[in-house]
């Protein structure tokens, strides 16, 4: 059978990998995935964090693709594509009995191929919204980093209505052009209105509602509308009915405020329904770091319509992966007025104690005025040594940083021996995707904390914190809750191997710094 061919040519393959970076569950990996080409039986792999940041298991998945006797898509993105066909395929080949043809592309090559197709997510998820045409149905497919594949799937579905739409649909509209110009005027006025946020969009409110409505009302005897502006009525009655579908699509703007104009977008809620007939089409490997505590990944699967499928996730490395994690017990709660000088303060100590210690410093700080007032005060001391979000950074640098760059740009930048985080990656309510889902799990009645953030949370701090295991390094998590509120236990669970510190002391670091030059 496959399973035993691929565990043999990728056994041999490892054994003769002088200083290949070891992961111990290669081969099981590989056998599964091999299993799941064979039966046509869809399957989830959790690989862990650390191993989803060093991306070592890519190699199992990419060795029985390539030893499978029939045609794989593999879906990953483009840097991971690049890695792929530069080093893992071509490091592969030498060694398997496999001689298969590799391509990459946004659809299939045709109807005689039998080979390799790599493709990114963009491209294999628009060919799936659009029929399926572009990737034949049955054709094996193996997802690579699906923590983001909730992200991919809903960008590609949102819908926009842009400022060069409006003069689109004034030249499709010549009778209705006072109508259209007044309804614009209002909106603008109506969304400048709302408080400024760190996202610069909001939820579309009732007078908001009320102007597109009698917009709508004006342009109900056009025969023919542009297309952009077809699909938006199409949704946008949804919110105009009497009886409203179970989840309606979310609607919301954003606005430039310097040039004083706005964008229009929509985006369904509930995107099970949606995928579900495309995990139909073929069997699919999904391969994702820390999606959730549990193995069956219930949440993860529930909100993308994923069904009967093998379910595996990987224990962590034990000790070889441990963190030191420092979390004070009388700092502030982060929704307090005396958070911010708590924190900053923290933060210096941390610093100062850490500065003999060579390696990278980072402080992770979702809040932008914060992030903003940390730099100021920390370059005001350290100098040129501190940047925010970005990646040119000195050997003992410090960088200031937000969530979602250190997300994109940790795997260039050095394993840090510091990192600091300000609160939790709780999704923030200001964000209206997040309000949107929240506000959907309240009229359900459901528990929106446990079920929408605190995983979100939990997926997003493993991650960050990925490389910090890799140096073995401290992480001061500076949020008080995970010590005062009942959820903390499941963070600290979500954060083990680790070893808590209960005080600050130079020699901290001192030993960090003996460590890693070892």
């Amino acid at each position: 059978m496959i399973e035993a061919e691929v565990h043999l040519s990728l056994h041999n393959f490892l054994r003769s990998q002088a200083g290949f970076p070891s992961w111990p569950h290669h081969l099981t990996m590989a056998r599964l995935v091999a299993r799941a080409l064979r039966l046509g039986r869809s399957a989830l792999i959790q690989v862990g964090a650390v191993c989803g940041y060093q991306g070592r298991y890519r190699t199992s998945f990419v060795a029985s693709a390539l030893m499978w006797h029939g045609p794989v898509i593999i879906v990953a993105q483009e840097a991971v594509q690049q890695l792929l066909l530069r080093v893992e395929i071509p490091r592969l080949q030498q060694w398997l009995p496999a001689n298969k043809a590799i391509r990459t592309g946004d659809a299939w090559p045709g109807t005689q191929f039998q080979g390799l197709l790599l493709t990114s997510p963009e491209a294999w998820l628009r060919g799936q919204f659009a029929g399926g045409s572009c990737f034949p149905q049955g054709i094996p497919t193996i997802i690579d980093g699906v923590d983001d594949l909730e992200d991919w799937v809903r960008d590609q579905l949102t819908q926009d209505i842009q400022p060069h739409d409006w003069d689109q649909l004034m030249l499709a509209c010549p009778n209705q052009a006072e109508a259209i110009r007044e309804a614009r005027i209002q909106l603008t006025h109506e969304l400048f209105q709302h408080p400024v946020n760190p996202y610069e969009c909001y939820l579309i409110s009732q007078p908001e509602i009320e102007i597109l409505s009698r917009l709508y009302s004006a342009l109900e005897s056009v025969q023919e509308l542009p297309e952009p502006w077809k699909q938006f009525w199409k949704q946008f009655q949804t919110l105009d009915e009497n009886s409203p579908p179970a989840s309606p699509p979310l609607f919301w703007a954003t606005i430039a405020h310097r040039q004083g104009l706005f964008s229009l977008h929509y985006a369904p809620m509930e995107l099970g329904e949606i995928l579900s007939p495309i995990w139909q089409r073929q069997p699919v490997v999904l391969i994702g770091s820390a999606i959730e505590p549990e193995t069956e990944a219930p949440l993860f699967r529930q909100r993308l319509g994923l069904d009967d499928l093998t379910c595996l996730k990987f224990s962590s490395e034990s000790q070889a992966e441990a963190i030191q994690l420092y979390v004070p017990y009388k700092l502030p709660l982060p929704n307090t007025p005396e958070f911010q000088a708590a924190f900053i303060h923290k933060v210096r100590t941390l610093v100062c104690l850490s500065a003999t210690a060579p390696g990278l410093t980072v402080v992770l700080v979702g809040d932008v005025p914060l992030k903003s007032q940390v730099a100021t005060i920390l370059a005001s001391e350290f100098g040129s040594r501190v940047q925010v979000e970005k990646t040119c950074l000195d050997e003992n640098g410090i960088l200031i940083s937000g969530w979602e760059f250190w997300r994109e740009h940790q795997r260039v930048l050095p394993a840090p021996h510091l990192l600091i985080i300000a609160t939790l990656p709780l999704p923030s309510l200001e964000n209206p995707l997040v309000a949107g889902r929240v506000a959907r799990y309240k009229r359900s009645h459901q528990d929106w904390f446990r079920l929408y953030l605190l995983p979100a949370a939990l997926n997003e701090l493993q991650r960050a914190i990925a490389p910090v295991r890799e140096s073995q390094g401290i992480v001061a998590l500076l949020d008080s809750r995970v010590v005062n509120r009942s959820y903390g236990a499941q963070i600290l669970a979500a954060l083990s191997p680790l070893a808590r510190i209960n005080y600050l002391d130079p020699s901290l670091f001192s030993n960090t710094s003996e460590e890693n030059s070892a």
